[in-house]
């Protein structure tokens, strides 16, 4: 089976996961924290933000990070239902979008959001120097 790409050059990839209770109010916030903190290098070694970079976005909507560990098994329960996850998901990727067109660095270098698609299994293959992993809750 032969899945959709979507390929980004230099980026931030966001991992994101909505837990029950999460709501919109959450989302500006969000967006601001994750596209304003300093984790890009430049070439001389300075960190900036994906937006002073500037940088593409990659979003990957992973249900897992919500999972637990009962016995031998994962349980998913305290993630958000599927309705209320795909909405928060759909306006936080808008948000995203809106936040770097509005950016002028990020709208002349053309930078985009690519986001995968909420609710269906996601592959992602990554050639990166890093890793460089941050987990950030709201």
């Amino acid at each position: 089976m032969r899945f959709p790409t979507k390929q980004v050059q230099r980026a931030l990839v966001i991992y994101v996961c909505f837990f029950k209770g999460a709501d919109k109010e959450l989302l500006p916030k969000m967006v601001s924290t994750l596209l304003n903190v300093k984790l890009s290098e430049t070439e001389n070694g300075k960190l900036v933000s994906i937006l002073d970079l500037p940088g593409n976005i990659l979003i990957i909507p992973q249900a897992t990070l919500g999972g637990r560990v009962k016995g031998r098994n994962m349980q998913y329960h305290s993630n958000s239902g599927k309705e209320d996850g795909l909405e928060l998901y759909s306006q936080f990727v808008a948000l995203c979008e809106k936040e770097l067109a509005a950016n002028s660095k990020c709208a002349e270098a053309g930078v985009v959001v690519k986001h995968g698609t909420y609710g269906n299994r996601q592959v992602l293959k990554l050639d990166t120097n890093g890793p460089y992993t941050h987990l950030i809750e709201f």
